[in-house]
């Protein structure tokens, strides 16, 4: 799904859904991303002090302060098509090199499931999903991150696929046919310094640590998968 660009960041964007919004997370991604965008009801989220968002975008069938939001001077854009979510309505109206997306994970599991099966559908943009726990993202061509010893790292399969690199995890994927109704790879270790993953499709899914999100957005950012691209 395409459509107009209704906006245009000058840097890393963080979005807000109307999910569970943990207000430590929150700020950890606006000190990255400080330009914010709401999905829909994420809108009715109060952001900190001296914040304010630059847009909300969505079908509206949740947000309930879009006449304040409008008398604050916020663009609030409605986009009627039931084709896409609206964290998706997002992706593919913002242009910026890295969104952070926080109110996406936990919650309703359907939400959930919905805002991790968008990653890989718009594996052009860079997406980093942020719950209190955990951060979530579609692993770049080649995974390469410096992690502490035992660090949670859990790669889940959006579809079958088989790993073609692995270094530095605890127990290998190299060859390792996955898929979502099989073998995944939750639960994995590193083992302290380089990891290294790829795989012949890209299709799985990162989930690490919250504690790593700086390491992640700097990658994600370096790959740069849509930066420049207007939807």
């Amino acid at each position: 799904m395409t459509g107009r660009l209704l906006y245009r960041a000058r840097g890393p964007v963080t979005l807000v859904g109307g999910g569970p919004v943990d207000a430590a997370v929150l700020e950890a991604a606006l000190a990255l991303a400080p330009e914010a965008v709401a999905a829909d009801g994420g809108g009715d989220v109060v952001l900190p002090p001296g914040r304010r968002f630059g847009a909300v975008i969505g079908d509206m069938d949740s947000l309930a302060g879009a006449d304040r939001l409008r008398a604050a001077g916020v663009p609030v854009h409605h986009l009627p098509e039931q084709e896409t979510t609206d964290l998706e309505k997002c992706l593919y109206s913002v242009a910026a090199p890295l969104f952070l997306g926080v109110g996406f994970l936990g919650g309703r599991a359907d939400h959930h499931l919905a805002a991790m099966n968008a990653l890989v559908k718009y594996a052009h943009r860079a997406v980093v999903l942020l719950g209190a726990q955990d951060v979530c993202f579609l692993c770049p061509p080649v995974l390469a991150l410096e992690l502490p010893a035992r660090a949670r790292v859990s790669l889940f399969p959006m579809a079958p696929v088989r790993g073609v690199l692995s270094e530095g995890l605890r127990w290998s994927v190299e060859g390792l046919a996955m898929s979502p109704w099989g073998r995944t790879g939750t639960s994995n270790e590193a083992l302290g310094g380089l990891v290294r993953v790829g795989f012949d499709h890209r299709v799985v899914l990162a989930i690490l640590p919250m504690g790593l999100l700086p390491e992640v957005a700097a990658l994600l950012a370096s790959e740069e998968p849509g930066a420049a691209r207007a939807p």
